[in-house]
C-alpha cells in the first residue's frame, strides 16, 4: 500500500497541472476566503434618513444611526423621491423615513410612523443592516422618552424603564469568519479533492496504467492507497487553515478537536470514494465532473446552513440527507461553536462513518470487476 501511495505520489510530481490543484488551489482558496472574512462582518454600510420632522426625536435618531459602527449615515434629505434615488442605485442599502409630525404623535402616545426600508435583495447586507437601523432608532426614541421629554414635563418623578437584554449565543459579535469561513473552506475543499480524486482515477484509464496500478495491491488496497494520498494532502490544508483560525485568529474550539479532525478525515474520505465509484461506474471524465458539479457543488446550500431547511420540499430534505457533508457540518457546528457533549454528536459521526464504508466498498467491487477484466 505504501508503494501504491509513493507511485501516485510521483504521479503527481511529475505532472504540475495535477499538482497545482493539490497545493496552489487550497491555498489560493484559504488566503482568498481568509482576506474576505478578515474584518468579521461589514461595517459603515451606507444608509440615509428621511427626516421631515426636523425636531428634537429626529435629531436623536440621527445621532444614535451616526453612532452604530455598521452604519454609516451618507445623506439626510426630506426628499422620499431622491433617497429611492439613491436606493435604487445601490448608493445606500436602506433609509429611515422620519415622517412629519412624528414626535408630536409619540407624545400623544400615537403611533410616529416611523419607517425603516432595507435592499433585502442583498441578503446578509440586508439581515445586518435592517438590525442595525432598528436597534439605533428604539434606543433613540428610548433616550428621547427618557431624558428629552419625560424629564422636562415631569423632573420629579423617577420611573423605572424596562430593559431587555438579548445576547446572541455562540457568536457574539455576529461574526462572519466565525460564521461562514468554516463551512465555506471545506465546502471549496472537497470539491477540489473530488475533482483530483476523478482525475487521478480517470488517468488510469487514459493512459492504460490500470494494470500496473493493480499488480502488487488487490483493489480494496489499490483503491484505499490511492484516495488517501489526496485525503491526507486536503486534512493537511484543513489543519493549517484551523491553525490560522484558531491560533491566530482566536476563534477557539469550544468541543472537542480530536472529534472535528476525525470527522474531516470520514468527511474528505467519503466524497474522495464517492468520486471513484463514479469514474470507476462510467469510465468517463466529463460525466464525473458533472456529477461532481451538483452533487458536490450543491453542499454548502443543502446542508441547512447558510439557507434553513424548516418547511423545505421533501426532495431538498432528501438532498440534504444523501450528502456527507450536511452531519459533517452539524458535527462541526457542534463540537467547535456550541461545544456540545460528544454523545451528542454521534449520530452524525456514526453517518459519515457510514458513507466512508459504503462508498469505499462499492467502488472497491467495481476496481475489483475491472481487475477481473484484464485476468
Amino acid at each position: 500500500m505504501w508503494s501504491c501511495m509513493l507511485r501516485e505520489l510521483h504521479y503527481l510530481f511529475t505532472h504540475k497541472w495535477d499538482l497545482s490543484l493539490v497545493t496552489l488551489a487550497p491555498l489560493f482558496v484559504i488566503i482568498l476566503f481568509g482576506s474576505m472574512f478578515y474584518q468579521g462582518k461589514p461595517e459603515h454600510l451606507p444608509i440615509a434618513i428621511i427626516d421631515q420632522d426636523h425636531s428634537r426625536l429626529s435629531h436623536d435618531i440621527s445621532h444614535y444611526l451616526s453612532l452604530n459602527q455598521g452604519l454609516k449615515v451618507i445623506e439626510v434629505n426630506d426628499s422620499p423621491d431622491h433617497i429611492e434615488t439613491l436606493l435604487n442605485q445601490t448608493k445606500i442599502w436602506g433609509y429611515v423615513q422620519i415622517p412629519n409630525g412624528a414626535e408630536q404623535r409619540l407624545v400623544e402616545s400615537q403611533d410616529a410612523q416611523i419607517s425603516i426600508a432595507y435592499n433585502q435583495s442583498f441578503f446578509s447586507i440586508g439581515n445586518s443592516i435592517s438590525s442595525a437601523m432598528l436597534v439605533s432608532t428604539l434606543e433613540a426614541i428610548a433616550d428621547f422618552g427618557g431624558n428629552s421629554y419625560l424629564k422636562n414635563n415631569i423632573p420629579y418623578m423617577d420611573i423605572p424603564t424596562a430593559h431587555v437584554k438579548v445576547s446572541p449565543l455562540f457568536n457574539p459579535s455576529l461574526s462572519y469568519e466565525f460564521y461562514l469561513e468554516p463551512f465555506m473552506i471545506p465546502a471549496i475543499l472537497h470539491l477540489l479533492l473530488c475533482c483530483c480524486v476523478a482525475f487521478s482515477v480517470g488517468q488510469e484509464f487514459k493512459f492504460e496504467t490500470t494494470r500496473q496500478w493493480l499488480d502488487s495491491q488487490n483493489a480494496f488496497q489499490a483503491l484505499f492507497a490511492k484516495n488517501m494520498v489526496y485525503v491526507l494532502i486536503f486534512c493537511l490544508w484543513t489543519w493549517i487553515w484551523m491553525f490560522w483560525l484558531i491560533a491566530i485568529r482566536g476563534w477557539f474550539i469550544a468541543g472537542s478537536l480530536l472529534l472535528i479532525l476525525l470527522a474531516q478525515f470520514l468527511f474528505y474520505s467519503a466524497y474522495a470514494f464517492i468520486s471513484s465509484t463514479v469514474v470507476l461506474a462510467t469510465k468517463n471524465l466529463s460525466k464525473t465532473f458533472g456529477f461532481i458539479a451538483v452533487y458536490g457543488g450543491s453542499s454548502l446550500s443543502f446542508a441547512g446552513v447558510t439557507l434553513p431547511l424548516n418547511n423545505a420540499p421533501i426532495f431538498t430534505r432528501f438532498w440534504s440527507s444523501i450528502i456527507p457533508y450536511t452531519p459533517y457540518a452539524k458535527l462541526q457546528t457542534e463540537q467547535w461553536v456550541i461545544g456540545s457533549p460528544i454523545w451528542v454528536s454521534m449520530t452524525p459521526l456514526f453517518i459519515l462513518i457510514a458513507y466512508f464504508i459504503f462508498y469505499y466498498v462499492i467502488a472497491a467491487l467495481l476496481l475489483k470487476k475491472i481487475a477481473r477484466g484484464y485476468s
